[in-house]
């Protein structure tokens, strides 16, 4: 294989690490990719050294890294860890992985990425004017794209809606623990997102998550003004969101 500038895509969260290289033409990974399981003690540093064993399997990609974070970045900067290490905060972690690995390293928001990867190349591809990808998962992770531009670190899952943070009542986590029907779901759902049509008048609504696969079972129960789709990326957003937004040169 012959050496290559493509870049390349981390995927980091509280219980696995993913990456590959990636192919911008196509939006998709240019070689199988690696996981490694995340460690307990997932400090900055620890994650460092792991980065460098990851991209230690991939010798001939030698193009620019993007890796996502569970948390905000700011200029690279990690500003809130959910549920990641504490010393995470106030980490300059383009700085800390790029002394690291010896690589040009940007880090961005994973919902971030997973909303840039859609837009270039899954359900909003070709879409104009303000997109709002949202992830229904454990909270609500959120990306604004307006244009093709990222609006950086939306945490919109946080929306205060009838004295509720939005996410405890309408992620999926919250539909599985109260054991609520598709039905029942979906009304919290519109509620949610009739809250973000009033607020940004968007454009397309794109739904990610492990759940978007069952789709057919509530998106049609929703209703809303704007148009709504699934996500059709899925598990390989962040990897391919992370170099696409590395290859740019970062925020």
């Amino acid at each position: 294989m012959a050496t290559t500038e493509q870049p390349f895509g981390i995927d980091f969260g509280g219980t696995g690490i993913k990456g590959a290289p990636v192919d911008l033409d196509a939006g998709d990974f240019a070689a199988e990719r690696e996981r490694i399981r995340t460690p307990e003690a997932s400090t900055p540093e620890n994650i460092a050294e792991i980065f460098v064993e990851l991209l230690a399997k991939f010798p001939d990609c030698t193009g620019a890294v993007g890796v996502t974070v569970p948390g905000v970045v700011r200029h690279g900067v990690v500003l809130s860890a959910a549920n990641i290490d504490k010393s995470w905060i106030g980490t300059d972690a383009d700085r800390l992985f790029t002394e690291a690995t010896g690589r040009e390293v940007h880090v961005v928001n994973d919902a971030d990425a997973a909303g840039l990867a859609e837009v270039r190349y899954g359900a909003a591809r070709g879409r104009s004017g303000l997109v709002i990808v949202t992830t229904l998962g454990t909270g609500i992770g959120s990306a604004m794209v307006n244009d093709g531009m990222l609006v950086p670190n939306s945490e919109l899952g946080h929306l205060e809606i009838d004295g509720h943070d939005a996410e405890s009542r309408a992620a999926n986590s919250a539909r599985t623990r109260e054991e609520l029907s598709w039905e029942q779901w979906a009304e919290r759902l519109t509620r949610y997102y009739r809250t973000l049509e009033m607020l940004f008048s968007p454009e397309l609504f794109v739904v990610g998550g492990g759940v978007s696969k069952d789709s057919a079972e509530f998106l049609p129960l929703l209703d809303l003004d704007t148009e709504i789709v699934p996500a059709t990326l899925r598990n390989r957003a962040g990897v391919v969101g992370a170099a696409l937004y590395a290859s740019e040169g970062g925020g």
